[in-house]
Parts: C-alpha cells; sequence; structure tokens
C-alpha cells in the first residue's frame, strides 16, 4: 500500500487520529493538512501536530492507538511532544491469540547460495570465530587474530571471509547459578554453534566462573568437530598461547576452507530484525516495509525474530493478539512483566525510553516508538517467544526477550541462530555485527543522502516518492537473498563488527 491521507506537507496514519506527521520542516502560520487554523509554531520534520483540539488529560491517538495524554491543553495546528504530551497509567486487551491468522504460503522454490554446516544450518558466511569465556582472554584473543592476519595465515585458504576474535567485558565476578550466568552461557554457546561460522577457537584464562570446561563439558558443540579450546594459565601464559593458537587455527582453517557456497532454501534464512536511532519516520517508512519482507519471507518458510523487550512496551497487545496459542501470549506477558520488576528494582522505569536522539526525530513517548517498532514484525501469527540467546528452534515470526540497547540486543539474536540482520534507523546508526552480516535501512531520504555510505537502502522514498510499501518489502526481499549469498553490506565493506558483541549481563558484579 502507499501511505494514506497525505499532502506534501503531512500524513494522517489513521483515520481516527488527532495528530498527524510533518513530512517536512513547517513553519509558524503554515495551513498544513485538514487544519481548521494555521500552525501555531514551527514544525520539524517528523513531529506530530494537533488536527483536533485534545483536552488535558485526554488521549493521544497515532496509528489508531494510544500514544500518551495531553499534558496540557493542546489546540488544532499546535506542536504535540514532550512540552504538552505524557506517558500515563494504561490498560491493555491482550485477547490472547484472538487474530493469528495464518499467511498464505509460497511454493516458489526460491534459494540461495549459502554454506551447508555438518547439523544441518546454513551459513550466509564463512568466518572462523576466537571466542573467549571471560575479559581476561579478551586481549590475547585479539593477539591471536592479529598474528593470523600479519603471518598471512589466511592466504593459503581462499574460502574463509577473515577470522573473528569475539571478547567480551564479562564472564568473572558473577555468579555461577543465577538468571545472569545462564544468560551468557547460552549466548556464548550460541556463537560456538552458529553456521555463519566454519570453526571456533575457545580461550579461557582459566581461573574465571565462566569455565571453559562447562561450555564444552564433554559434549560435542559441533557436529563438524572445528572446535578447539585451551585457556591462557594451562598453556603457559600469553606468547605461549599465542603459538598454540596460530597452530591450531591452521587446523580449523583447513576444515573451514572445504566448504563452499551451494544452493538452500531460502527457509534456511533466520533474520533478526532491529531498530535504532529512530524517528517519526521508523514507523512509517523503514519499519512497515521490513514488516512486509518478514512476511514474505515467513511465507517462503523463513524465520524472522522481533526483539527489544522494552521497546515493545505499550504495543505487546498487537502481538498476543497474533499469538498462535495462548500459551505463547503468556509466554510475552510474562516478559513484561519481568521487565517492569527488573527497571523498577534498578531504579528505572520503562518510559525510560525514548532516547535523546529518538526525541529530536519526533517520538515522544515508549507507547508510541513501539507502536512504530511493532511494525517490523509484519502481520505473521507469533509462534513463540524466546529468553535471550535461546536458541530458535521454531520457523515463521517470533520474539526474542532482550534489552533495547541494539548491539546487546542483536548479540543475542545472533546467538539465537540469526544468520542476517536488517536494522532501520533514522537518525543514522552505524554498526556491524560479525559473523552476521548487517542491512542498513535509512527511514528518510535526506538521512540516506548524507549517509549513503552506511546505509543499504532507502525507504524514505516511500514518503518523497510514494513507492508502495509492499514494492520496498519485496526490494528488502531481494537484497536479503543476495546478502545470503555473498554480496557485502555497507556495514562489511567499512570493517564493523569488532566491538559489537555486547552480552546482556544481568545480576551483581562481584
Amino acid at each position: 500500500m502507499t501511505l494514506q491521507a497525505t499532502t506534501h506537507d503531512t500524513v494522517k496514519l489513521n483515520p481516527d487520529d488527532n495528530v498527524v506527521i510533518a513530512l517536512r520542516d513547517l513553519q509558524a502560520g503554515d495551513q498544513a493538512f485538514e487544519l481548521a487554523a494555521p500552525l501555531t509554531g514551527s514544525i520539524s520534520r517528523g513531529h506530530k501536530i494537533a488536527v483536533a483540539p485534545i483536552a488535558l488529560g485526554a488521549n493521544v491517538i497515532r496509528y489508531g492507538q494510544i500514544i500518551g495524554q495531553a499534558k496540557a491543553n493542546i489546540s488544532v495546528g499546535d506542536h504535540v511532544h514532550v512540552h504538552n504530551l505524557g506517558m500515563g497509567a494504561h490498560q491493555q486487551d491482550y485477547a490472547h491469540a484472538s487474530a493469528n491468522t495464518p499467511l498464505a504460503g509460497i511454493s516458489e522454490n526460491r534459494t540461495f547460495q549459502g554454506f551447508h554446516r555438518a547439523d544441518g544450518k546454513i551459513g550466509t558466511r564463512n568466518y572462523i570465530g576466537i571466542l573467549t569465556t571471560v575479559n581476561c582472554s579478551g586481549s590475547v584473543a585479539r593477539f591471536i587474530a592479529e598474528a593470523a592476519e600479519k603471518s598471512g595465515l589466511l592466504d593459503e585458504f581462499p574460502k574463509i571471509d577473515g577470522v573473528v576474535p569475539i571478547v567480551h567485558g564479562t564472564g568473572c565476578g558473577m555468579s555461577s547459578k543465577d538468571e545472569g550466568y545462564a544468560t551468557l552461557f547460552r549466548t556464548l554457546a550460541g556463537y560456538a554453534q552458529h553456521p555463519n561460522f566454519a570453526g571456533i577457537l575457545l580461550i579461557g584464562l582459566g581461573c574465571e566462573v565462566m569455565q571453559v570446561s562447562d561450555l564444552v563439558g564433554g559434549r560435542p558443540i559441533r557436529a563438524d568437530g572445528a572446535l578447539r579450546y585451551m585457556t591462557i594459565q594451562n598453556e603457559g601464559g600469553t606468547r605461549r598461547t599465542i603459538e598454540r593458537g596460530l597452530q591450531e587455527l591452521r587446523g580449523i582453517a583447513e576444515l573451514a576452507n572445504q566448504a563452499k557456497r551451494q544452493p538452500a532454501p531460502v527457509s534456511a534464512i533466520t533474520v533478526g530484525m532491529q531498530c535504532g536511532g529512530s524517528d517519526g519516520y521508523s514507523g512509517i517508512t523503514a519499519n512497515p516495509a521490513l514488516g512486509y519482507a518478514s512476511d514474505l519471507l515467513v511465507r517462503h518458510g523463513g524465520t524472522t525474530i522481533l526483539s527489544e523487550t522494552s521497546e515493545i512496551y505499550g504495543a505487546e497487545h498487537l502481538l498476543t493478539r497474533r499469538a498462535e496459542t495462548v500459551e505463547v501470549g503468556e509466554k510475552l506477558i510474562e516478559r513484561i512483566n519481568w521487565w517492569e520488576d527488573y527497571t523498577a528494582r534498578n531504579g528505572g522505569e520503562m518510559d525510560n525510553n525514548p532516547s535523546p536522539g529518538n526525541k529530536r526525530g519526533g517520538l515522544t513517548t515508549i507507547l508510541e516508538k513501539s507502536l512504530g517498532a511493532v511494525a517490523k514484525g509484519g502481520t505473521a501469527p507469533l509462534r513463540d517467544v524466546y529468553k535471550f540467546g535461546e536458541r530458535v528452534d521454531k520457523h515463521g515470526f517470533v520474539f526474542m526477550d532482550s534489552p533495547g540497547f541494539d548491539p546487546c540486543s542483536v548479540t543475542g539474536q545472533v546467538a539465537s541462530g540469526a544468520n542476517l540482520i536488517v536494522f532501520t534507523t533514522g537518525r543514522g546508526s552505524v554498526s556491524g555485527y560479525q559473523p552476521t552480516p548487517c542491512i542498513k535501512l535509512a527511514t528518510n531520504s535526506e538521512m540516506y543522502a548524507r549517509m549513503a555510505d552506511d546505509m543499504d537502502l532507502n525507504c524514505g522514498d516511500i514518503v518523497t516518492d510514494g513507492i508502495s510499501i509492499e514494492a520496498k518489502g519485496e526490494e528488502l526481499f531481494e537484497i536479503l537473498i543476495r546478502i545470503a549469498s555473498g554480496e557485502k553490506t555497507k556495514s562489511e565493506e567499512l570493517g564493523f563488527g569488532g566491538v559489537e558483541f555486547v552480552p546482556w549481563q544481568i545480576g551483581a558484579v562481584m
């Protein structure tokens, strides 16, 4: 569909809305869309304008949904933002599994060129990973990767995309029995088994809480046997660990170089869906376009993962209604309740969002931001809800619990099995997530033109050129297949991915 009720100046997203969205910077006195009075002040692109009187305490409506309550009387033509809009108490009708209409499948035999792994998973890249159990082994992991590059080790193995050190800031100073430990364990295990890694070198210090022996545990982490592990203390220090590490990398590389791209069904693609640096256009352009592409992939048998629990808050009822079963809907609400308790006991609140950048882009409350964020999930039934880093074992549209902090949320999605990431942004987020390629979608044409070296697709032309959401979603779907087959994203070309592995730290640091 194309945007409805638009002028060159504004867009009204739902007939029930009492605000419209500015599509360009407007000045005081301008007569914008269906206003009975001129603008009372200047309005920046992406911000809201009242099209009806809104009394103090009355609901402000966008997308046909409540995004907050008026903190003052609002007149027609007024700018609606943080000065006169707040988040009051809200109740949602979850109506679990009441609107879970299955999507029609697509029998067309679409394929991509992927790496077939011994466990049946399909990779979109062919990296070797150096995975660390603890921050204390992070530098040595980097030293080994640097030594491999300097020695030209991979020159002998042209089918390998590179060596990726996966380092982080935790793994010790923590309980070995709590939720934080279990979350980190799932995350590291998920990366160790990720299909975009052809092999893993696992390195610990030796005395940390997250022990190498516990991760390995006498069980085959990888069906292909391409796992080697060691601790720095047992090897005799830094230099000896680097020397041994290079030897082990060579053995892994000999296995990894045997992999080659072969046809694989599109159903083997798992996309982690993210938004960051959002603006007032996010829920109008890039997010619904990604939602349409998500539905296309699901109809082909693929999998899409929506996350960022703190950024669906207030819109969770739209997902519970699409839950495949009542139990799936209840799993999502259990996570919402956990988050309310989690933020409260840490002195925070769920309306800590939007960020200052989001607000400059026109978003006011978490309810408004969440309604736009949920659009990434399309219309498919919600098949299941997973914990952070938990292996996704169902095809279709699913949800994974995570913070709204983008690198952390993506880390969980990759650990859960995402072999592609699609990231929508209105302010201009820059990042990458080795070993999984990240496709960046610009929500507006101005930012796309300014940051074209970082953006893979402009969705702003949905507004500027009248491109339909369906057409943009189909364009994105084709990009997914090309990137999965080896075409590089902008973030890959720029070399991102070295610092974006961010496990979710839950619990006391001791």
